[in-house]
């Protein structure tokens, strides 16, 4: 049941992304993107779980959990501006470029950048939920792994 509850989580994170994304109009960026897959594979876990329940399964639920819970953190820390994110969705250096190396990187730069919050509630962006729910959602799933059979 506990390891239901903690796929069902996910899949909630997940609707909710796709919700913001589709009905909101925020497109995700990349590092929004890499806190979907570990989401995707707790789903997966949680539907063989159905079949299959065994705390292995559980255990693998609860790294998936960690890992996007990682992500959203590293992603925190990169809206923060606490150190720098990926160059390919993190505003770069302009000092010493020309004016038409200037535009040229403003032309190739993505659409959707990695260091900016484009929401957020109670002061926390929503890298900084997703990380807050997961490690809940981890709690979750160990707990469901540490359950006597």
């Amino acid at each position: 049941m506990l390891m239901l509850l903690a796929a069902g989580g996910s899949l909630a994170l997940m609707l909710g992304a796709l919700a913001f994304q589709h009905i909101g109009g925020l497109p995700p960026c990349k590092l929004c993107i890499w806190q979907r897959y570990p989401h995707v594979v707790a789903i997966a876990i949680g539907a063989v779980a159905l079949r299959f329940g065994n705390a292995t399964l559980a255990w693998l639920g609860a790294l998936a959990a960690f890992a996007t819970a990682a992500v959203g953190a590293y992603h925190t820390g990169v809206e923060r501006g606490w150190w720098e994110g990926p160059t390919t969705c993190t505003a770069g250096p302009i000092g010493g470029l020309s004016t038409d190396e200037l535009f040229d990187q403003i032309m190739s730069a993505p659409l959707v950048r990695c260091d900016e919050v484009p929401w957020e509630m109670f002061g926390l962006s929503m890298a900084s939920w997703n990380m807050v729910i997961s490690l809940v959602l981890m709690a979750l799933w160990i707990a469901a792994a540490r359950k006597p059979a």
